[in-house]
């Protein structure tokens, strides 16, 4: 994710974590000073967060119960990687938002996180699938 004219930095690792129901809210919380010290300005930190959290429950709810979650700096942006324990899926089953009977989306995790990181990317893992969501930072 470069860009032109750019020097590659090394990518430097933030956080390496089991993801389980019971880890969310400390994973935030973790994720939200991290992004913070490494230059992510609200709202854009907030919707990082927001990003992460949605992938985050819908692995937990549809693959396998959980996974691990990674943070990393690399060249100009952050990069979060979920690793799900289920059967796998690629990019092209990511939904569109569904309407409930209420009229509110729902099932729509990776769709929403899609719209508002910079990147998602969904690719085959040893088990299961990874979801990449990347932001860029600041100049």
């Amino acid at each position: 994710m470069s860009s032109p004219g750019s020097r590659d930095l090394p990518t430097t690792p933030l956080l390496e974590s089991p993801l389980t129901q019971e880890d969310l809210p400390r994973l935030r919380m973790l994720i939200d000073r991290y992004a913070d010290r490494e230059g992510l300005p609200e709202p854009r930190r907030g919707d990082f967060i927001v990003a992460i959290d949605a992938v985050a429950t819908d692995t937990i709810a549809h693959a396998g119960g959980g996974g691990t979650l990674s943070l990393q700096r690399a060249d100009g942006h952050l990069e979060c990687r979920i690793h799900d324990r289920g059967s796998g899926f690629t990019a092209d089953v990511v939904p569109g938002p569904a309407r409930g009977n209420d009229g509110h989306a729902v099932g729509s995790g990776l769709w929403l996180a899609g719209r508002i990181t910079d990147h998602l990317t969904v690719s085959a893992g040893a088990i299961g699938a990874v979801v990449t969501l990347v932001m860029r930072l600041p100049h």
